[in-house]
């Protein structure tokens, strides 16, 4: 995780950013404390990373690459302002020890890349390029599946599926192209839909053990489903960091 020490909305890159619309930095860094908090009361352990001045969104580590058995593929980011994010982490993953293989293709760490069980989901349409899912599957050795995000509201894989164990998703169906939803279908058959309610609160954000599924606490209804199917959802308040496109998997790179 990094705290949002820097956090601002300063430029718009999608559509939840507004220059118009202010932010409260130290609301902000608060609701940041409060799910690191709950990550800890969890018993999960959290690794932080220094933010740097000038990189406001450097909060959304997920961004920052992906990681599986060790080995890491650094993020390569679309967007000029986010660019120097991707050597920042690439260092913090060299020296903590996890086997660095660059991609030179554009790719947002686990935006666009989500592990589920022996296969990786992997999202494309506003930023990671195709060609780096080919680098994932060549690097990780993991089936990469490919799904066509069309909906610019959901431009991350992660603001549209929310992996629950290694082999339940929730995902929001409008946010794919029609093919996609098909093999999201096919291949998650029992998966839990989200409506659009709580995909609008960037309900499917969200960071799962397996059992307790950390989520935006506007997300009610996902909440109620989860809840019955026998997860237990943990909310939290993140209001601030929505201001930019983010949520709680938003704010959390795993490292497997």
């Amino acid at each position: 995780m990094c705290a949002p020490t820097y956090f601002a909305v300063e430029y718009a890159i999608n559509p939840w950013m507004s220059l118009d619309a202010p932010v409260d930095r130290d609301r902000a860094i608060d609701q940041w404390e409060q799910l690191r908090g709950t990550y800890l009361e969890l018993g999960h352990g959290v690794e932080l990373i220094e933010p740097i001045p000038g990189l406001p969104d450097m909060v959304f580590a997920a961004n920052g690459g992906l990681v599986v058995d060790g080995a890491a593929m650094p993020a390569r980011f679309r967007h000029a302002e986010r660019v120097p994010e991707g050597p920042a982490y690439r260092d913090w993953l060299q020296g903590n020890g996890f086997r660095v293989v660059d991609s030179p293709h554009v790719n947002e760490g686990e935006g666009d890349f989500l592990v589920v069980g022996d296969r990786v989901l992997a999202g494309t349409g506003f930023r990671t390029h195709p060609e780096a899912h080919d680098d994932a599957q060549e690097l990780f050795g993991l089936p990469v599946i490919s799904l066509q995000l069309v909906d610019p509201r959901f431009y991350h894989l992660d603001t549209a599926v929310a992996v629950l164990d290694d082999g339940a998703i929730a995902y929001y169906p409008g946010a794919f192209s029609a093919g996609s939803q098909l093999v999201l279908r096919r291949m998650y058959p029992d998966a839990i839909l989200a409506d659009p309610a709580d995909a609008l609160v960037l309900g499917l954000n969200a960071v799962s053990d397996g059992l307790n599924v950390v989520l935006p606490a506007t997300a009610t209804g996902l909440a109620d489903r989860l809840r019955a199917e026998g997860f237990r959802p943990v909310p939290v308040d993140l209001s601030e960091l929505l201001k930019a496109g983010g949520g709680p998997k938003c704010c959390t790179l795993e490292l497997r």
